[in-house]
C-alpha cells in the first residue's frame, strides 16, 4: 500500500463561535478550518478552502446563540492535489456522494473569562455524532471577536478511511481540528 498525505478532519466541524451581538457574519478571509492527523507516525495538516458559517453569538443570551457551518470536502487543501484528489474519493469523503461536512450547534455554555463550550452534532458522509467544542474568544487589534477553538474525533466513527485505511497502525483514528473564526466589531 502506497502511503499518501493523510488528512482527516473534520470539521470540522469546526465550529465555534463567537463574538458580541447577534446575528454577525463571518470574516471568512481572516478564519480558518484546519486539522492534523497522523499517518505511518507522521503530523499531516491541512485545511479547508471553502466552507460557509451562520453564527449568532449572544454572551448574555447563550440559549438563543447559534453556530452552524458547512464545509465543502472536496475543497480539502492538504498541498498536494495526488493526495487531495486521493481524499475525494469513495474510501474516504466519497464526496460525489456526500460532498458537505455539517456541524450544527444545539447549546452553549459559559467556562468564564471569555471561554466557552459549544455542543452540537457534527455530520460527515450521512453519520452524526454528538461532539462539544472548547472555544476561547479575545479581540484582536481592529476589535473583531476572535473565537478559536479545538477539538478532536475519531475518523473510523464517519467511516473516512475504509479498507486498508481503517488499519490505525497506517492512518491514526484520532483528527484534531482547529477552529479559528473572527467575527466583525459591532458597530
Amino acid at each position: 500500500m502506497k502511503p499518501f498525505r493523510s488528512f482527516i478532519p473534520p470539521l470540522a466541524v469546526m465550529l465555534m463561535a463567537a463574538g458580541g451581538g447577534s446575528a454577525q457574519g463571518v470574516l471568512i478571509d481572516r478564519s480558518e478550518i484546519k486539522f492534523v492527523s497522523k499517518q505511518l507516525g507522521t503530523s499531516v495538516a491541512g485545511k479547508f478552502r471553502k466552507w460557509k458559517a451562520n453564527v449568532d453569538f449572544r454572551p448574555r443570551e447563550l440559549a438563543r446563540s447559534r453556530a452552524d457551518f458547512e464545509i465543502e470536502l472536496g475543497s480539502i487543501d492538504l498541498a498536494n492535489e495526488e493526495s487531495e484528489s486521493e481524499l475525494r474519493r469513495a474510501r474516504w469523503f466519497d464526496t460525489e456522494h456526500y460532498p458537505v461536512a455539517r456541524f450544527a450547534s444545539n447549546a452553549m455554555k459559559s467556562l468564564g473569562g471569555d471561554r466557552y463550550e459549544i455542543a452540537g452534532t457534527l455530520s460527515i458522509k450521512g453519520t452524526s455524532k454528538d461532539v462539544v467544542i472548547p472555544v476561547a474568544l479575545r479581540k484582536d487589534v481592529s476589535g473583531n471577536d476572535v473565537a478559536e477553538g479545538q477539538f478532536t474525533f475519531n475518523r473510523l466513527d464517519f467511516r473516512i478511511g475504509d479498507g486498508p485505511y481503517a488499519d490505525t497502525d497506517t492512518v491514526a483514528a484520532e483528527v484534531a481540528v482547529r477552529i479559528r473564526m473572527v467575527l466583525p466589531a459591532m458597530a
